[in-house]
């Protein structure tokens, strides 16, 4: 199944988009070059075999695309896993450690976050100190996992309610960070959590207002204001 689906992305592959990849987000992994409309139809395709598949069996799945280090590959252990509840509820920190290795990017780490971390913390399968954990790391790509996997937790279309605890706690350990992934996604977390307390995020950008990035508060304070990005 694995030389499958690589031959069907690589048949589908765009050579201009794979040149584009090296400015939008460069990485270490292979970049094949397959657009969205295309990969969300191969992934279609392949669910109505998967699907079937008992939950473990997935999970052990989604670790051998991951260990290809194909870019699209990876993309496609995640949405799979999230096309799957019942296997995302049997995840781990271990396994998150595994599924995430390949992180060196923002668009790899943000579809990890979003669909599988952010998630798995959510259902409380990882605790609030191992995502803090990430937070001490050397590596700027799992910093910046802590910190959008808080948009999970807000996120109404990924089955958010609201979390201000967890978010705001992350978020107060990036106050100062000036790393540029960071920032953004501090701006990212911070906005997502308007949308359920518009409160808490005005009383947390007049706290740190003057520790916060330009970018953080011109985004947000937009957000505040006018419930856009940018004005």
């Amino acid at each position: 199944m694995i030389s499958k689906i690589i031959t069907e992305l690589e048949f589908v592959a765009d050579p201009v988009r794979r040149e584009t990849s090296k400015t939008m987000f460069p990485t270490a992994m292979k970049y094949l070059g397959v657009r969205a409309p295309e990969l969300r139809i191969l992934l279609k395709n392949w669910w109505i075999e998967i699907k079937t598949w008992p939950p473990e069996k997935l999970i052990e799945f989604a670790k051998q695309l991951i260990g290809t280090e194909i870019f699209e590959c990876n993309q496609v252990a995640f949405e799979l896993l999230w096309m799957n509840k019942i296997a995302l509820r049997l995840i781990r920190l271990a396994d998150l450690e595994v599924l995430g290795k390949n992180m060196d990017n923002w668009a790899t780490t943000d579809t990890f976050s979003v669909m599988v971390s952010g998630w798995v913390w959510r259902e409380n399968q990882i605790s609030d100190s191992d995502v803090l954990n990430w937070l001490n790391s050397n590596n700027r790509w799992w910093r910046r996992a802590a910190v959008v996997s808080t948009v999970p937790l807000n996120l109404r279309a990924r089955g958010g309610k609201g979390d201000v605890k967890r978010t705001l706690m992350i978020c107060e350990k990036v106050v100062t960070d000036r790393d540029d992934m960071i920032v953004k996604a501090l701006s990212w977390a911070l906005r997502e959590l308007s949308k359920s307390d518009k409160t808490a995020v005005e009383n947390f950008m007049e706290k740190y207002d003057e520790q916060l990035a330009g970018r953080v508060r011109r985004e947000v304070y937009t957000k505040l204001e006018t419930g856009r990005k940018n004005g």
